[in-house]
């Protein structure tokens, strides 16, 4: 008789910071616009998620799961006095991009990034991490059709935005 043994909490820390960590960086980097913090930003989300691995009941994927993390991580990054009165604007040229997705120009990067903060949360979890809606609300807890009209407005507003620079516009 052979004997399964399961992961230890440590491997499966290991094996989750390998599949969502470079995915997760880049989000926390371009919601709080600074590498080192967003490296922060990622540490705190393995530390809380290595912590809260035993409560993780399955409702949702494990990607949301993090992603969820991480954003409240953020968010709480972002409610200290310290960053109310720092600026922090680096350049989106600073943020890491996936290898397939490096290019020159970073007018979508830039455009992305000046929608409103409920419209930019919605098309980054969408169309950058590739979450599906029903996974974007329940992280966001909002109902799907909130969702979607955000993701709505906020492709209305890139495509005003971008007017012309993809396709000649009319």
């Amino acid at each position: 008789m052979q004997v399964e043994l399961l992961p230890t909490k440590e491997e499966e820390l290991e094996r989750m910071m390998t599949a969502h960590g470079n995915s997760l960086l880049r989000m926390c980097c371009l919601y709080l616009k600074d590498a080192h913090l967003a490296e922060d930003a990622v540490q705190e989300t393995f530390l809380k998620a290595y912590k809260g691995m035993d409560s993780f009941r399955g409702d949702s994927s494990e990607k949301t799961w993090l992603i969820r993390i991480a954003i409240n991580v953020c968010l709480d990054i972002r409610r200290t006095p310290w960053q109310r009165l720092m600026d922090l604007r680096n350049p989106v040229e600073d943020v890491p991009q996936p290898f397939e997705q490096q290019m020159g120009d970073d007018t979508v990067s830039r455009a992305v990034m000046a929608l409103p903060k409920k419209y930019r949360l919605a098309v980054l979890l969408r169309y950058y991490q590739g979450l599906p809606v029903k996974d974007i609300a329940t992280m966001l807890s909002l109902p799907v059709s909130t969702v979607t009209t955000h993701l709505s407005r906020g492709r209305g507003r890139l495509r005003e935005t971008l007017k012309g620079w993809y396709f000649d516009a009319e």
